[in-house]
């Protein structure tokens, strides 16, 4: 919109006699959001992380290659500000379980429902005949760089499938079998030709080439050399598509957004020296949430520089958990079953309102807003120490919660 220039001098006057600093607005400090790079970046790296930053917000269109069958319209849709999704973004998984195992109803347009469609094409629908249905939102995707620099043997050394140290918790990784394009390193472990997952809400991701080309067709429906199969709705009874070319992003794109991801600094923490956030700090080891919610891992060789063999509080072990039936989507995904969750990460958990509103939404589906109530719903391996929580005193639950708002 243009404006008149009555209307300018309108604003001008208004400048000259509220002054600036009325009118604009603090930036927010650094530990209140996600989105910022790391610090000691090359020139080039940073380029490279502006770039992707701009494909991380890019809106498809039809015309740029959106669908033909889709849930959002980009990356920054399900992780707004880079921070967790609002629950209306949720994407849903879906299949049947059967005498020879589970069915991802392929044949219907599993395993993920695309609900949303360009115009003149129909969106798909979920079958009457499932079973299992998994609904997640989008997660903080800050810190990522960290996580994917951990050695794969610091994380399987948590691993415990038999509970031999008998403490109720079994944590065990998910391994996956690798899609053609991922070159993985020879320091990779390797079993029966799968390699270990840690992305994701079940670690069905290896890397995070793997998450975004990935994220790119299942979510938006945008092709690339990685990925370069259109998505199509059964119902039509062809592999009919959106008429745009393909692969419909460049690697280059693919590249860049790998590397923002990469490069986004982890959270920073807030209020360490509150006295209530260290009791809470000391209460969360005394009840055993550190047995799956690990505060430190360290990461190996990167080239990344800022990446190579740095303290990466994450709060999270990695590894695969069962959380009991009230979590549970009896959706089973690579050796994960339909109870198990990949631990989440806790780091950034106190700011993840910020970017939605100031409301938060917590668990993997955003069912709730009470962190007290998303603690209360672990069962499983979490029973114990959920038990544990409900029998602490007001103030030992305040101190506890204070200091995972403090993450």
């Amino acid at each position: 919109m243009k404006l008149s220039k009555a209307s300018i001098i309108f604003i001008s006057n208004i400048i000259l006699i509220t002054g600036c600093s009325d009118l604009l607005t603090e930036a927010p400090p650094a530990n209140a959001i996600f989105d910022a790079p790391l610090a000691e970046l090359t020139a080039a790296q940073l380029r490279a992380h502006l770039a992707g930053d701009a494909a991380f917000g890019e809106l498809f269109t039809p015309q740029t290659g959106l669908g033909p069958i889709f849930n959002q319209t980009s990356c920054e849709s399900c992780h707004p500000a880079e921070g967790r999704g609002h629950p209306s973004t949720n994407l849903r998984r879906f299949g049947k379980t059967t005498a020879n195992g589970f069915d991802y109803l392929l044949e219907h347009g599993g395993p993920q429902l695309q609900d949303h469609s360009i115009p003149g094409y129909p969106a798909e629908k979920l079958p009457a005949e499932f079973t299992g249905l998994s609904e997640r939102g989008g997660p903080i995707v800050v810190g990522l760089g960290f996580i994917e620099a951990i050695p794969d043997q610091a994380i399987l050394q948590n691993e415990d499938p038999a509970d031999a140290n008998g403490d109720g918790i079994s944590g065990r990784a998910n391994f996956i079998s690798p899609p053609d394009y991922l070159a993985l390193d020879i320091n990779k472990i390797n079993r029966n030709g799968k390699y270990l997952g840690r992305f994701g809400r079940k670690a069905t991701a290896i890397n995070l080439l793997q998450q975004t080309a990935s994220a790119y067709i299942n979510d938006i429906g945008i092709t690339s050399e990685f990925e370069p199969v259109e998505l199509f709705n059964p119902i039509l009874g062809n592999r009919v598509g959106d008429n745009v070319a393909d692969p419909e992003v460049t690697t280059e794109t693919i590249n860049n957004v790998v590397i923002y991801l990469q490069t986004l600094r982890a959270p920073q923490r807030r209020h360490t020296d509150d006295p209530k956030v260290r009791q809470g700090e000391q209460i969360f080891a005394q009840i055993g949430c550190a047995g799956c919610h690990t505060p430190e891992m360290q990461t190996g060789p990167s080239p990344i520089a800022p990446l190579a063999f740095q303290k990466v509080p994450l709060y999270s072990d990695l590894l695969l958990h069962d959380l009991g039936p009230e979590l549970a989507d009896n959706y089973p995904e690579g050796e994960a079953s339909g109870v198990e969750w990949r631990t989440t990460p806790l780091w950034g958990l106190g700011i993840v309102e910020n970017s939605l509103g100031g409301t938060p939404f917590y668990l993997h589906d955003g069912r709730t807003s009470d962190l007290g109530q998303a603690i209360l719903l672990h069962g499983g391996e979490a029973a114990t120490v959920r038990n544990r929580f409900a029998n602490l005193s007001a103030g030992e639950k305040t101190a506890l919660l204070a200091f995972l708002q403090s993450l």
